[in-house]
């Protein structure tokens, strides 16, 4: 199990957050304040940018022919890429570092609709210790019952990684609203949520066997996000961005076998820089 208090800590973030998003949505929704430079209306944006993230502790379950196993509070970090110029700036390999995608439209002045894609990193961390309950059949190394065991986790044992990538496809709904406004310069504030399937292409060796390295439907994501804009001549923009939310995936391919799979649910919070145009007014 996670530990108590680090969920009781973020989910008590994430009210807070929420609370602050709607308080400022009510105040802001009280009077349309104009865009500056015309309305937004019928129009649309595009974004690219990086994130990192953070990711609370989480049991995954490992469910096969000859085993069923869950390890418990199993540590994970994110995988982003040292930047340089090759590959974040190289259009063939731009898509290798943790990126964001995101197309939206806007409905009117203050909300818009978009599809993106969070192309998150997700690495399980050797050499740590778990407590491990289930059991092992077969002709394996590790073949035995557990019972609150503890279990190191080397690479002969469990390589687990999401790692291109933890991919959540996500449909949101934002409301922006104007903060300040200087010559041919915009700040805003956003604010939103949503929904994501999570596709991951899950980088697995488990116990010797044959991995599985395709893109997989594993699950569900929900989230929610704040932001700050800054708009240059209202079409070219600047955005940083703090999301969070939960991730369950009840069906993560491990294996060539299709009798193999595991699941887990976590919490996560993700860090974004991103750089975009508006276009179509």
């Amino acid at each position: 199990m996670r530990s108590l208090s680090d969920l009781h800590m973020h989910w008590k973030c994430t009210l807070l957050f929420l609370f602050s998003g709607l308080s400022s949505i009510g105040i802001y929704g009280q009077s349309a304040i104009p865009v500056p430079g015309g309305s937004h209306t019928d129009s649309w944006y595009i974004y690219w940018g990086w994130n990192r993230e953070v990711y609370t502790r989480s049991d995954i379950h490992f469910q096969g022919a000859d085993y069923d196993f869950t390890l418990q509070d199993v540590r994970a970090i994110d995988r982003q890429t040292k930047f340089s110029v090759n590959p974040y700036l190289n259009p063939v390999k731009m898509t290798i570092p943790q990126y964001n995608f995101r197309l939206g439209y806007y409905l009117n002045d203050h909300w818009n609709v978009s599809l993106g894609i969070d192309h998150m990193k997700y690495v399980m961390v050797q050499r740590q210790v778990v407590t491990m309950n289930g059991w092992i059949g077969g002709d394996h190394t590790y073949t035995g019952t557990y019972d609150e065991r503890s279990q190191r986790l080397n690479k002969d044992f469990l390589v687990f990684e999401h790692t291109d990538g933890l991919n959540d496809l996500n449909l949101e709904l934002r409301y922006s609203s104007v903060l300040g406004e200087w010559p041919q310069v915009t700040l805003r504030h956003t604010e939103g949520g949503g929904v994501g399937v999570l596709i991951p292409r899950t980088n697995t060796t488990l116990l010797g066997m044959e991995r599985y390295d395709e893109f997989h439907l594993a699950g569900w994501a929900l989230q929610v996000m704040a932001g700050l804009q800054l708009t240059f001549f209202e079409r070219f923009l600047i955005q940083s961005e703090v999301k969070t939310g939960l991730i369950d995936m009840p069906d993560i391919r491990t294996t060539s076998s299709v009798l193999d799979k595991a699941s887990q649910h976590f919490l996560f919070l993700q860090g974004n820089l991103v750089f975009g145009v508006a276009f179509g007014r």
